[in-house]
């Protein structure tokens, strides 16, 4: 096998939201009172505002191809970042060079597990725009391209049986896959222990969709004081997975919904094996406390349930024999600043050579466990030999990826726009 052999799915990308989203998706009744992308005359930067709030993108959730030294948490404009992250066929192109034959996207404005949405007082207009959002992405983002997206739904998070319907509406469309946040009561809702999400997780097993918990998808923000080194508050954020793990792992909730399966986005892979590690230790030590995992042990029930993901973790590659090889999957994070781009396949494929994965190894890990877990079949629209890094990339290879600056983007984006 060779580089060029290999197929990959990534299972953890972002959408920066472009203007127009709602405009053909949202009811009449409430069209006039969506989201909407308003433009600082000043500026230039961008903001969705509405009566539940504002919302804005940090550019560094949007830095692909751009210079290092002008990353931050400067509010984005589209003007100067690159066309992918936002136009759903300039992202393809950016796909086919990076040789990524399908990607999950998660949203940007409304944070991942869409809690800017709940934050309205009304909340048939925070169904209304929930519902918009999953059909322009079911229709307009992954519809554009059948076969490059996984289909990913937001939840109406502040009530679990309109989240339930919600999910009931787009696996009816085909959708697969919905968000959720790590721990409902850093939102000032009940804990999934508590039974008040039974509905949505029943309505998962039911049709067969998986939930999606992205690190800091709740409430919390970055962690540390104003005075912590900001290296330490952005590299923290990754190991969020290990409380949210735990304390999925051992709820009464994986008993109830034996078919219930859970990606953890963005979380990492090489602090699995000693998470599993401690988690037997216990389970065979404190009898006392009672835990009741449906006779299974915890290694056990994390290879039933969870599905985790890697952008650049070597070691938890090697070893994968711990953490199961059929419970990883790769991500690259476009356009985030830990992004892999144009050299996903680059770091891949060194990855699994450093680790002496098998070819077999490599497919689960490339695409297979990402397909699998998420029902998505990617040779429904392509043949195989279509869809490896190979073949896609002699899609693109005229497409510019070299670094520019903002002022480079935004001098390009107002010549289209002048035509």
């Amino acid at each position: 096998m060779k580089l060029e052999d290999m197929t990959m799915v990534s299972v953890d990308d972002h959408i920066i939201e472009p203007p127009g989203l709602f405009d053909h998706h949202i009811a009449a009744a409430y069209r006039d009172r969506a989201p909407r992308l308003a433009v600082d005359v000043a500026d230039g930067t961008c903001t969705w505002v509405w009566e539940g709030g504002r919302s804005t993108t940090a550019f560094l959730n949007a830095v692909v191809t751009l210079p290092k030294e002008e990353w931050g948490f400067d509010p984005a404009t589209h003007a100067d970042i690159r066309p992918g992250c936002y136009d759903v066929d300039a992202r393809v192109r950016d796909m086919d060079r990076n040789g990524i034959l399908a990607s999950l996207c998660f949203p940007s404005f409304p944070s991942f597990s869409a809690r800017f949405f709940a934050e309205v007082e009304d909340k048939q207009l925070a169904l209304a725009v929930v519902q918009a959002y999953n059909d322009w992405h079911l229709h307009e983002w992954a519809g554009a391209h059948p076969g490059r997206f996984i289909p990913l739904a937001l939840p109406a998070i502040w009530d679990p049986h309109l989240a339930a319907g919600e999910l009931r509406r787009v696996a009816r469309q085909g959708c697969t896959a919905m968000t959720f946040c790590e721990d409902p009561r850093n939102l000032g809702m009940p804990s999934i222990h508590s039974g008040h999400w039974d509905p949505l997780f029943a309505a998962c097993c039911d049709e067969d969709v998986a939930l999606a918990i992205h690190i800091a998808a709740d409430a919390a923000g970055l962690p540390g004081g104003d005075d912590s080194p900001m290296d330490a508050r952005l590299t923290i954020p990754t190991w969020n997975a290990v409380p949210t793990l735990a304390e999925w792992l051992w709820s009464p909730v994986m008993r109830k919904f034996p078919a219930l399966r859970v990606a953890l986005s963005e979380g990492g892979t090489s602090w699995v094996p000693g998470f599993l590690d401690r988690m037997e230790r216990h389970y065979d030590n404190q009898k006392w406390t009672g835990a009741d995992l449906g006779g299974r042990t915890p290694t056990e029930v994390f290879r039933q349930h969870f599905l985790t993901c890697f952008i650049s973790d070597p070691s938890g590659l090697l070893l994968r024999d711990r953490i199961g090889v059929d419970n990883i999957a790769f991500e690259t994070d476009y356009p985030h600043s830990d992004c892999i781009f144009p050299g996903a396949a680059e770091d891949l494929w060194g990855h699994f050579e450093t680790a002496g994965v098998s070819r077999v190894e490599r497919e689960k890990i490339g695409f297979e466990n990402a397909c699998r877990f998420f029902r998505f079949d990617p040779f429904e629209h392509r043949t195989r030999e279509d869809a490896t890094v190979g073949a896609l990339r002699a899609r693109a290879g005229d497409l510019d990826t070299r670094t520019r600056s903002k002022a480079e983007y935004r001098a390009a984006f107002e010549s289209a726009a002048a035509g």
